[in-house]
């Protein structure tokens, strides 16, 4: 085989460019193995340097069954290269290992791909290829066998490739059209209103008390005497316990009844909302 043969190989097996593969062989001296791991080496270097930039854009991805369904989220720099053919493809196929995996990250990075190499190996490879920081964000899982899987993606990028996604969970042994119909809905309804949590008891407190540091602070120099600023604040935390926990929500569809009043209204009595999970690019 020519070193020309050689260099066209190596492009194929690397998807690096023709001065790389063509220094990597004279290099190895005609080992497409050891140019291979030359290329590597390089491409780890190459990635290593990228990694200290910002990376904000990227994609989400789900994948699963009525089941079970995961999600996880992939950052690059630019927008054009959350469109890249690669970065897709490698996307898709991290989705679907990490449904398997249930979201665990780091059994994930480990896990090998359909071109025989790990996750994180491939990752450093694209990186290299692509010439921009590309990174695992968040990930989870939702698993329920008796009940409802459902989801919604929001601008999406391809099949199940998207900028924002939500799953949703029920509990329930009713299995119908209505069920169903409202499992999507209400993914939609999250998609728009991003609660913070099912019950206003289960928002973080870390995020009440600094919503409770901004009243303070906007009411202290509003000059109201000390028990009229008190009750304006207890209000005003009211509603954002309200408006941010799932259950007392304005329902999307219908503002003036709440999420409460719908799931009321569709009459099912074992049918609660088990969980949710919402995740956007760029928040």
């Amino acid at each position: 085989m020519s070193d020309i043969e050689k260099v066209k190989k190596l492009r194929e097996a690397t998807g690096a460019g023709f001065k790389d593969c063509n220094l990597a062989i004279k290099e190895s001296n005609g080992d497409l193995d050891k140019a291979i791991e030359i290329l590597r080496v390089k491409g780890i270097s190459k990635a290593s340097k990228k990694m200290s930039r910002d990376a904000k854009e990227g994609v989400v991805v789900i994948s699963g069954d009525e089941n079970k369904k995961s999600v996880i989220e992939v950052n690059c720099e630019t927008d054009f290269v959350a469109k890249n053919d690669d970065f897709i493809n490698f996307v898709k196929e991290l989705s679907d290992l990490n449904n398997q995996k249930n979201s665990n990250l780091n059994e994930l990075k480990s896990e090998k791909m359909k071109n025989g190499k790990t996750v994180d190996d491939n990752l450093i490879a694209l990186i290299a290829k692509i010439g921009e920081k590309i990174t695992i964000g968040k990930a989870k899982t939702i698993e329920n066998f008796e009940g409802i899987n459902n989801y919604y993606l929001h601008t999406i990028v391809k099949d199940n490739v998207a900028k924002l996604a939500v799953m949703v969970s029920l509990e329930t042994k009713d299995n119908s059209d209505l069920v169903k119909n409202f499992s999507k809905q209400l993914s939609m309804h999250i998609a728009a209103s991003n609660p913070l949590a099912l019950e206003s008891s289960a928002i973080d407190q870390s995020i009440i008390d600094k919503e409770q540091e901004l009243v303070t602070e906007e009411l202290k120099n509003s000059g109201k005497p000390d028990d009229i600023a008190k009750k304006i604040s207890l209000g005003k935390m009211n509603k954002f316990k309200e408006e941010n926990a799932l259950l007392t929500q304005a329902w999307v569809m219908e503002p003036k009844k709440k999420v409460k009043d719908v799931l009321e209204e569709l009459s099912i009595a074992d049918l609660k909302i088990r969980e949710f999970y919402r995740i956007k690019i760029g928040e």
